[in-house]
This record gives structure tokens, C-alpha cells and sequence, in this order.
């Protein structure tokens, strides 16, 4: 399999070669839902939190004496059973994140990239550098190279005056190759990557 490789112009300059192995199997889709999950519940935050009898405010002074008044036995106005009384099992903080295995990561990484280079949605880039910090000239760059929405823009090493000229940009998202997932790829319309991420990439999930 052959994929052109393009300027920042958008000109052809050469091609790469991609492994039939690594990219040109089955698309399983199965993994690629597995790996967006976990990616989803280790973004969580879980910052929920309720207040327990132990939190919420009030005496700890029983209302009234254990017998003879007539009325149900309590020990506490912090009772869960009580109006403004604590929760009882409710929400604490936590981390929702889960252990995902590592053939897991490679298979979804590797079906999803499969799927965006089977669409045409994968454009590879011989190199991705900007002269200047500007938003305005990393749009003009996307836009030509027919990426002018939601992409995912992959190198080996990032760029520093790129990767902040493209974070104002809605729906672009610029990851390096080792740090990529599932997720990202299958969140972007287009994958823009660099020749050198690209055979990172064929190398790391062969």
C-alpha cells in the first residue's frame, strides 16, 4: 500500500510505503470501542461528592431522651432519615480510570488508523512546522491540505510554535506519535501526520 506524500502546499514531494499487515486487515471495531471507553472514563474527573451524617451540619446531641416520650427513638438530627440529614451510599470522589491491556491500545490504535486510511482521510505531510505563532497561517495550512475541520495532527516530536498556533483552533488536536490513541483518531474527521510519525507508527504496532 502506498500513500502520497504532500507538502505543506498540498503539492506531491514522494510516497511511503504501509505494511498490508499492519493496515490493511480487517477494521475490528470491537477494539476501537473498548479503547475509546477507557479513554472516556480515565478523562472523568469524579469530583462528585455527597455529604454523609458525619459532614453535614447539626448537633450531635440526641433530640430527646430514648423513652417515655411517645415517639420514635433517634440519636441524632443528622440522621439520614431526617430533612437536611446525611446521604446515605452517595457519591464520593473517585477515579473512574481502568486497566485496559496493552494489545488491547495497539490492536484499537492500529483498526482505527486501518479505518481512516481505507476512508481517505489520512493525509501524510513530509514535514509540520510554523514559521511564526499565528492561528490564522495554521488554519491556511490545514484548510490546504483539505483538513480545514475536526483533525488530529501527528508528529514525532511536536512542534512548539505549531502546537500553540493550532490549539485555538476548534476540533484540532495535535498529539505526538507515541502519545496517540484511539480516541483521537476516531474524533477527527482528518488524520494529519508526518512521514517519520507515520513509519513510527507502522514500526510501533507491527
Amino acid at each position: 500500500m502506498q500513500l502520497d506524500v504532500v507538502n505543506s502546499q498540498n503539492a506531491k514531494v514522494g510516497s511511503v510505503a504501509l505494511s498490508d499487515d499492519v493496515f490493511g486487515g480487517r477494521v475490528n471495531r470491537d477494539l476501537i470501542w473498548e479503547s475509546v471507553v477507557h479513554a472516556n472514563a480515565a478523562a472523568r474527573r469524579g469530583t462528585h461528592k455527597t455529604k454523609n451524617r458525619a459532614n453535614v451540619t447539626g448537633s450531635g446531641k440526641k433530640p430527646w431522651r430514648q423513652k417515655g416520650t411517645g415517639r420514635a427513638r433517634v440519636g441524632s438530627v443528622r440522621n439520614p432519615l431526617w430533612r437536611k440529614g446525611g446521604t446515605v451510599f452517595g457519591p464520593q470522589p473517585r477515579s473512574y480510570d481502568f486497566a485496559l491491556p496493552k494489545k488491547v491500545k495497539i490492536g484499537a490504535l492500529r483498526a482505527a488508523l486501518a479505518s481512516k486510511i481505507k476512508d481517505g482521510h489520512v493525509v501524510v505531510v513530509d514535514a509540520l512546522a510554523a514559521g511564526e505563532l499565528k492561528t490564522k497561517a495554521a488554519a491556511e495550512m490545514l484548510k490546504a491540505l483539505g483538513a480545514p475541520g475536526k483533525a488530529v495532527i501527528i508528529d514525532v516530536t511536536l512542534d512548539e510554535k505549531l502546537a500553540r498556533s493550532v490549539a485555538n483552533i476548534p476540533g484540532v488536536v495535535m498529539v505526538a506519535s507515541s502519545r496517540v490513541s484511539a480516541r483521537d483518531v476516531m474524533n477527527a474527521d482528518r488524520v494529519v501526520a508526518t512521514k517519520s510519525a507515520i513509519e513510527k507508527l507502522q514500526e510501533a504496532l507491527g
